[in-house]
């Protein structure tokens, strides 16, 4: 007797378990990249990278926050609940004010799930005269007559 109540208690723990369980992001949504490398880009002109996120679960997909980690990152994303199917976007652009290598992230919240999404834009901000001085001739200078 004591070995099936103690079996009937395993078996509602389990199922109780899984009734709670949590999604997880890459359970309902999944990012064509999770890092953008904007590359060596100018100083003194911001710079936007797009990540695209797919909702790959049966049910509307809303982003309910895309937070940069510092101010010199600022955010947008797709407000309205993305389809099953479909595709949202992220916008996050970085303010190149200062010369150097950069890893700038952002946190993403999708309603109903607890577990947060970093994602991350990269680069090197070069000084505008460096910038300017290795950008290649035009082609339009190299045309001959």
């Amino acid at each position: 007797m004591k070995k099936i109540l103690l079996s009937v208690a395993v078996l509602a723990l389990t199922t109780t378990a899984s009734v709670f369980a949590q999604k997880k992001v890459d359970d309902i949504a999944k990012f064509t990249t999770e890092t953008i490398n904007l590359g060596k880009i100018k100083q003194g002109v911001p710079t936007k990278g797009v990540f695209t996120v797919t909702n790959i679960s049966n049910q509307a997909l809303i982003i309910e926050q895309a937070n940069p980690t510092c101010g010199c990152t600022i955010s947008d994303y797709t407000k309205e609940p993305i389809a099953a199917g479909k595709t949202g976007v992220i916008n996050a652009t970085y303010n190149a004010a200062n010369p150097g290598h950069f890893d700038k992230h952002l946190t993403v919240k999708f309603a109903g799930i607890d577990e947060l999404k970093s994602i991350t834009l990269t680069g090197d901000v070069v000084p505008a005269e460096e910038f300017d001085k290795a950008k290649p001739a035009s082609a339009s200078a190299t045309k001959k007559p």
